[in-house]
């Protein structure tokens, strides 16, 4: 259970800065919608979402027998009409929160390997824990370094958070960049992104397997050339 709230922490705070960074994609592309909303702002009272934030993942978790969760802050609100590049202004919206995780799991990774080259964290320790974390076995608790769980599962979450996101399916992210070189009308794109997120929640529980199979190989391979193992 305590590996489980820190795990939701994480993903809360990392959804959260994957938020910020869509609202503040836009304002640079002359959206203000976010701005004065006020929801570019780190502040987690700004953004938690009861479905998302606490009823989904407990929901997900009860659904999937243990086996799955995901957890969301409530979505940035931005006008695409106002962003100067209207082609391809929202797939750079849309890109900017996976790109903000990727970013996050890129510097945690570097501290973890000044970690683990320094003696801070051995690296025995930063290889059981991957390997505990992907098996799911309990990282809190088994004597090894705090600091290495805490990067590692920062680390895991975002690369999760980024490459789940980066699906082409309404109303991922991924979906953005789909929209963007595909010739699909306003009216089309409205529709998929109001009917898309029950179909995503379909599509999660028939190809969950497949798709966090490759999404933990990617992640296999970041720890692997962080760590440079």
């Amino acid at each position: 259970m305590p590996d489980l709230i820190l795990l939701i922490i994480i993903l809360i705070m990392s959804a959260i800065v994957h938020e910020v960074s869509h609202g503040l994609a836009a304002l640079w592309l002359g959206d203000p919608t976010a701005k004065y909303a006020g929801r570019l702002t780190l502040n987690p009272l700004s953004h938690l979402d009861p479905w998302g934030s606490f009823l989904m993942p407990v929901g997900l978790l009860l659904l999937s027998g243990g086996r799955f969760f995901f957890a969301a802050a409530k979505p940035v609100p931005y006008n695409p009409y106002n962003l100067r590049d209207q082609k391809y202004g929202p797939a750079i919206v849309g890109v900017a929160g996976p790109v903000s995780n990727i970013i996050i799991a890129l510097v945690f990774g570097i501290f973890l390997r000044i970690f683990t080259s320094t003696g801070v964290v051995p690296m025995g320790d930063a290889v059981a824990l991957i390997t505990n974390i992907f098996s799911g076995q309990s990282l809190l608790g088994s004597g090894l370094s705090g600091i290495g769980i805490l990067f590692i599962m920062i680390i895991y979450v975002n690369i999760l958070l980024a490459f789940f996101n980066l699906i082409p399916f309404p109303p991922l992210d991924g979906s953005k960049i789909l929209f963007a070189v595909l010739p699909i009308s306003e009216e089309m794109k409205l529709r998929l992104e109001q009917g898309g997120f029950m179909f995503l929640l379909l599509l999660i529980f028939l190809l969950s397997g497949p798709i966090f199979a490759i999404i933990r190989f990617i992640e296999l391979i970041f720890f692997k050339l962080i760590l440079g193992i």
